[in-house]
């Protein structure tokens, strides 16, 4: 697939996606997860945190793993190192979500292998918020 076809794809799931659970969420406003989060629960959507540790981060809600995220997942959104990608992959299976994003700077090819053959979207190594930018412009 070139450039523009995943863009079209990415504006796609971004213009039909109304939910968001974030892996990785920190309760830390500093960080990188909860500004994303505030950016994408700005721009309308329904957003939600995965995290063990903590039960809010903000005016968020917070679930120890996905299957407990009570609704249905549109976007899986990833804030966690690369080789930590292999243990979420049975929960992003199991709570089918229309697409996996590992945000920029996490990439494991190898773990997403099943997800893809699934058939849920899966992007990699990406900014949700920068590319929500770009949809608008596209």
């Amino acid at each position: 697939m070139n450039d523009r076809e995943e863009l079209k794809q990415i504006c796609a799931l971004l213009h039909s996606a109304k939910t968001i659970a974030v892996v990785g969420l920190s309760d830390n406003p500093g960080r990188t997860s909860f500004q994303i989060s505030e950016v994408m629960a700005s721009r309308g959507y329904k957003v939600v945190g995965v995290n063990p540790m903590i039960k809010k981060a903000g005016a968020f809600d917070v679930y120890p793993n996905l299957k407990d995220v009570p609704f249905q997942i549109d976007i899986v959104n990833v804030f966690r190192r690369s080789e930590t990608i292999p243990e979420i992959i049975e929960e992003v299976l199991s709570v089918n979500p229309k697409a996996l994003w590992l945000q920029q700077g996490v990439r494991n090819d190898e773990a997403v292998k099943p997800v893809i053959e699934k058939g849920i979207q899966t992007f990699q190594d990406k900014c949700i918020a920068v590319y929500y930018n770009l949809c608008k412009a596209f």
